[in-house]
């Protein structure tokens, strides 16, 4: 049997509320779970320095049953997109966990030589703070906008690859792909305002 539910085993497990449902559920789509931490863990550089795949996995999926406890996903779409959200929350904390004050990323020390400060930074320069709030921002968008980011920025999938895993054509995935960078782009002003710039 594949690794991944079909629809229907979703929703049959989905529509069950017992621990062993839901465990069961996770066994199933634990190797979906772990590619789409590591597409969105590729987004973190200030993360995967101290945590791996693994680890990410394990907090988001705590973090994915709580939220099964509140809300149904009505097909596997919903499903591994709230997964995906959850995912990123728990990057988020492991950013701020990592290079708060006290977080071994703003305080680790390097032995080459010379004794110097190691601190991971965040790509183009952008201190931790923008870095943050951009991946909080979002969180922000709707669904269709923070699904085209989640496939072409975090998990680095084509124009073409989305369009077939979300059955629409080119044109409306790029038209999303143009509004979700507008969008990020009045929330936090570093990222890229030309939504043609790749």
């Amino acid at each position: 049997m594949s690794e991944d539910l079909k629809t229907a085993e979703l929703g049959a497990l989905l529509a069950r509320t017992d621990r062993s449902s839901r465990d069961e559920l996770l066994r199933r789509v634990e190797a979906r779970l772990r590619r789409l931490a590591h597409g969105l863990l590729r987004g973190f550089p200030s993360v995967s320095r101290w945590e791996g795949t693994d680890d990410v996995v394990q907090g988001a999926a705590l973090r994915l049953l709580r939220a099964l406890d509140h809300v149904t996903p009505e097909n596997p779409r919903r499903f591994f997109g709230l997964a995906a959200q959850m995912i990123r929350r728990e990057l988020i904390d492991l950013a701020r966990h990592h290079h708060g004050p006290m977080g071994q990323g703003a305080n680790h020390q390097s032995h080459s030589g010379l004794q110097q400060q190691v601190t991971p930074e965040p790509p183009d320069g952008l201190d931790l703070e923008t870095w943050t709030l951009f991946h909080e921002s979002v969180t922000r968008l709707n669904d269709h906008e923070r699904e085209i980011v989640d496939l072409l920025y975090y998990q680095g999938l084509s124009q073409e690859q989305a369009a077939k895993i979300l059955d629409l054509d080119i044109r409306t995935i790029q038209r999303r792909w143009r509004q979700a960078r507008i969008h990020l782009h009045q929330l936090v002003c570093p990222f890229p305002a030309n939504p043609d710039q790749a």
